[in-house]
């Protein structure tokens, strides 16, 4: 992920655009994109500051309250596949993708083979 433009560059962007130029002509003269200094323009107009927001983060897992049930699942029926499990959740009332299932069961240290879900084997890649 690329790092967010110096505050220096920002604030003198926002001062040429509050200076009466054009967006276009800010982003050339500054090397940016228009759309940066116009968005850098409403930031300091709503905030009353150029710094960039937070990049990144953690992100809560969404399957993580049903971590019992889910694996409860799959020891009992073992020829359940994601999309099933998927489906299964979604009656729950969780709206969630296969791949979040999947990456979940991965995280898990389950993963899929043709005859049953297994434990993962300490060899393999991840």
């Amino acid at each position: 992920m690329t790092k967010p433009c110096s505050n220096d560059l920002r604030e003198r962007a926002v001062a040429a655009m509050q200076a009466g130029e054009s967006c276009r002509a800010v982003g050339g003269r500054f090397s940016v994109a228009p759309s940066s200094v116009v968005k850098w323009t409403q930031r300091a107009a709503r905030t009353r500051s150029v710094n960039p927001g937070q990049m990144g983060g953690h992100r809560k897992p969404v399957l993580e309250p049903h971590r019992d049930w889910l694996l409860d699942q799959v020891r009992r029926r073992p020829e359940l596949t994601v999309k099933g499990l998927q489906a299964l959740l979604a009656e729950r009332g969780v709206e969630v993708s296969h791949d979040t299932v999947w990456r979940f069961l991965r995280a898990c240290g389950l993963s899929f083979k043709k005859r049953r879900w297994s434990r993962t084997s300490a060899s393999a890649r991840m």
